[in-house]
């Protein structure tokens, strides 16, 4: 079967599954809704239950400890009853007052409300991830292609099987208070409940790490960090600590080159791809095994932000790409991958085509061993509390069903053993795998007893092997015979001595990113040349940009001189012979075209001058899975349509395409002391805002359509006529030219490049 009808056919009965089992409509909706039912103006006071999730939201499936199905309602954990209680259900009179000694007297120890509720409160935070503080997560559902089987045996891959899945997006340096769209690599992490056991895919949106061996992880990040003694710059690698690392230990020149390409600031989390940067050794029926790479493809394709978006971003919505992500759920357009695997022959060397696959600052380009379809992952539920779920979820390598293992990765190995370290200390002890995210969906019987927050009541005396006092329970599986057993694969090890080194092979430090450089379009180069002028712009020691322009003369000669030129310094001469790269175009970012679910339309009216066309243009946007926003000068309704955006809160940056319906003139509030974007008074008989809004579309290589008085907006911003700039007198005829330049996700031929 094609594998794009398989992957189609596979996101439709997933859709329309879940539409059915939540009597949802499959039309998309505007998001941003707070609650489930829209509140009153008086404060309410009759007793009432607590109010059901949105239907965009659910639940970890009620589990025990011990991985049992126990059949309740998904918010069984949630508030109960009508009434405030305490923590062990006594309903309380009242929570405004401590119980004082006299009204003014001095407030009592024995008031166990307030010692409990601030108590708890006191207790609200765990020490935050050192690193992917940040994120942002959804439940969704896995169903496998059956295309595995001659790789793996693990089940979860068979055809038509459905796995629940939990996945977790963040930024790698930012803390948890940080902005979403700095530039940074992207925590990519999937948790799949098998019922063979968890597998988690922990990965990222970058293929390559920084580093070939664990041991230097402290290390990078550690540079990546903020400076210890100011503790700026947050979430960012534009300093010198970052720079003088990576220009030291140069095996950090490929990841860094990805970092400052667009890749480093995706436009979504939904159009980010996923790699599980390490090799894995598989195992199918037969006792075969094959060494495999996992990536994951999303059904939008990969875009960007452009670098001036991020930073008015960072500013304008800080939560920029998880109110992305939530919304897109929300609205019905639901995320969707493909899970994907290189797959190689598994012989003593572990290389392919010359390309060490042990070593994770290397990629093999996926010209020379394609990406094959395994399955499908649809995100198809936000959580319903951000703390239980996204903040308690623990990831771990090591976490692997039957079929899959791990190799001798020295960056692989030294994961095995931080993720449970960590866990610890952030969730208290080593009872975490009990809290309802990370239950498992198959049966637990694993000997472990007691220790902080154990949620299992254990029956039995015999918690140890072998023993007759529990009937020999549990059992051990019956040798390989039992297909269904996790199974440590045997790989012969070399004889060898114990040394602290690395093979041969690792000591390749820059023809990989001069085959990132040289799969790169015009445009996206500009961008990498941008990036790095930007970033060691940033740094204070000359000799660390000096370094760091060594490397770049390493990698190709073009863009070290274009970026030194920007520094105000000289390009050196490669120190190494520069290899001959074969670009590969599966890397680059531009070229194809995408369907257009959940993006953001932005349609701007004039109430004034009546709304044309506006009605019927919303609605075909809707009915193509793209989310209308009508942006007006006030809220509230204009002429029966809801406004969703006015002059004052809209930016480009949040809109995909921008509409103009209408000419309208300066709103009341659009005056510089009310408004900093109105600009000077009297500038234009079109409201500033509306020409800002066009403006920066422009720049930002969007698409722009306009109708009717729309067309004047265009001629006053000067883009009237541009490439993938829109005008006519139809708006349903506009509406399809702009969706066709949707298709591409942005217009980069408007602007002219230096490097082409």
């Amino acid at each position: 079967m094609d594998p794009k009808k398989l992957a189609k056919d596979t996101f439709d009965r997933v859709v329309a599954g879940l539409a059915d089992a939540t009597g949802a409509s499959s039309g998309p909706t505007v998001p941003g809704t707070p609650g489930s039912e829209p509140p009153s103006v008086a404060e309410p006071t009759q007793p009432r239950e607590p109010l059901p999730p949105k239907p965009d939201q659910a639940e970890p499936q009620p589990r025990t400890a011990t991985g049992t199905d126990t059949g309740a309602p998904r918010n069984a954990r949630a508030q109960q009853g009508a009434h405030l209680t305490t923590s062990q259900g006594a309903r309380l009179r009242e929570t405004d007052h401590s119980l004082k000694a006299g009204e003014r007297g001095p407030t009592l120890l024995q008031d166990h409300h307030l010692r409990e509720k601030i108590t708890h409160f006191d207790h609200e935070r765990i020490p935050e991830r050192v690193v992917h503080a940040r994120g942002a997560a959804a439940h969704g559902v896995f169903v496998g292609y059956g295309t595995a089987s001659s790789i793996s045996r693990a089940g979860f891959l068979a055809d038509g099987k459905e796995t629940p899945v939990f996945v977790r997006f963040s930024t790698v340096l930012g803390s948890r208070g940080s902005a979403d769209t700095v530039r940074d690599t992207r925590g990519f992490a999937t948790k799949f409940y098998t019922d063979e056991g968890t597998f988690d895919l922990v990965g990222n949106n970058i293929p390559v790490f920084f580093i070939q061996d664990g041991i230097k992880f402290p290390d990078i990040i550690h540079a990546g960090k903020p400076h210890p003694d100011r503790e700026i710059p947050q979430a960012q690698s534009a300093h010198d600590t970052f720079w003088d690392f990576v220009s030291l230990h140069t095996e950090a020149q490929h990841h860094t080159m990805w970092n400052m390409s667009d890749r480093g600031i995706p436009r979504s989390y939904r159009m980010m791809e996923g790699f599980g940067v390490h090799t894995f050794r598989c195992e199918n029926e037969a006792g075969e095994t094959s060494l495999v790479k996992f990536h994951w493809k999303p059904r939008l394709g990969v875009h960007s932000l452009t670098w001036e978006e991020a930073q008015l971003a960072n500013g304008f919505d800080p939560d920029f790409h998880r109110r992305d992500l939530a919304d897109a759920i929300e609205a019905g357009a639901y995320p969707a991958w493909e899970l994907g695997v290189q797959v190689f022959p598994d012989t003593p060397e572990q290389t392919y085509e010359g390309i060490d696959l042990l070593d994770p600052t290397k990629i093999v380009p996926e010209e020379i061993a394609p990406v094959q379809p395994v399955g499908l992952m649809v995100l198809t539920a936000n959580p319903t509390n951000y703390f239980a779920e996204t903040e308690q979820v623990a990831f771990h390598v090591g976490h692997l069903p039957p079929g899959i293992d791990v190799t001798d990765d020295p960056l692989m190995q030294a994961r095995l053993f931080s993720y449970v370290d960590t866990q610890l200390t952030r969730l208290g002890g080593p009872n975490f795998s009990q809290l309802p995210i990370n239950r498992p969906h198959a049966p637990v019987n694993d000997m472990l007893r007691d220790g902080f927050h154990q949620h299992g009541v254990h029956a039995g005396v015999a918690p140890y092997s072998p023993n007759s006092l529990d009937g020999g329970c549990p059992f051990t599986a019956g040798g390989d015979a039992d297909v269904s057993a996790f199974k440590d694969l045997p790989v012969r090890v070399p004889e060898a001595s114990k040394v602290r080194d690395a093979p041969a092979s690792y000591d390749d430090h820059f023809s990989q990113a001069r085959l990132f450089w040289r799969s790169m379009s015009a445009v996206e180069q500009e961008h990498i040349i941008r990036a790095y002028t930007f970033e060691l712009g940033k740094c204070y020691e000359e000799a660390v940009k000096q370094r760091q322009l060594q490397c770049l003369a390493n990698i190709d000669p073009v863009l070290c001189s274009e970026v030194a030129t920007g520094l105000g310094l000289e390009a050196p001469e490669p120190t190494e012979e520069l290899v001959e790269a074969t670009p590969s175009p599966a890397l680059s970012q531009v070229g194809g075209e995408w369907p257009p679910d959940g993006r953001l339309v932005g349609i701007v009216v004039d109430p004034d001058a009546g709304l044309d066309g506006v009605e019927a243009v919303r609605q075909a946007v809707f009915d193509a899975g793209i989310v209308p926003l009508v942006v007006a000068p006030h809220g509230g309704k204009v002429d029966g349509v809801p406004v969703q955006r006015t002059f004052a809160t809209v930016r480009s940056i949040e809109l995909d395409v921008v509409l103009l319906a209408g000419a309208p003139a300066p709103a009341p509030d659009a005056l510089p002391q009310r408004d900093a974007k109105a600009g000077a008074e009297g500038a234009s008989r079109v409201d500033p805002r509306v020409l800002l809004l066009v403006e920066e579309a422009f720049r930002h290589a969007k698409a722009i359509g306009a109708w009717g008085e729309g067309s004047r907006v265009l001629e006053l911003a000067g883009c009237s006529g541009a490439p993938g700039v829109v005008s006519g007198d139809d708006a349903t005829q506009v509406l399809g030219d702009v969706q066709q330049l949707m298709a591409s996700h942005r217009v980069w031929e408007r602007f002219a490049t230096t490097t082409a």
